[in-house]
């Protein structure tokens, strides 16, 4: 997941990325994803590990969420950084 700007920015060298593992653990940090996502199984994105990532080791566009599964992974990303929000 990117911002456009990022993404496309040739400036920005690094990103922080939310890895994605086979299983779901069931964590408040972690947000459910798979086929109806456009990912070929059911697996998380894991916010408590997140990593910094230089932009040119990423292979490629996976996927899309919608507005919905954004909103989870807001969630989960501001229990995992200790953000309140209201």
């Amino acid at each position: 997941m990117s911002r456009p700007f990022i993404a496309g920015n040739e400036d920005v060298s690094t990103v922080v990325c939310a890895p994605i593992y086979r299983g779901h653990l069931g964590l408040s940090t972690e947000v459910a994803v798979g086929p109806a996502d456009g990912l070929p199984t059911d697996c998380s994105i894991r916010c408590d590990f997140l990593a910094l990532m230089f932009k040119s080791k990423l292979s490629g566009f996976v996927a899309d969420l919608t507005r919905a599964r954004m909103a989870e992974l807001d969630e989960a990303l501001s229990k995992a950084l200790g953000i309140e929000r209201h």
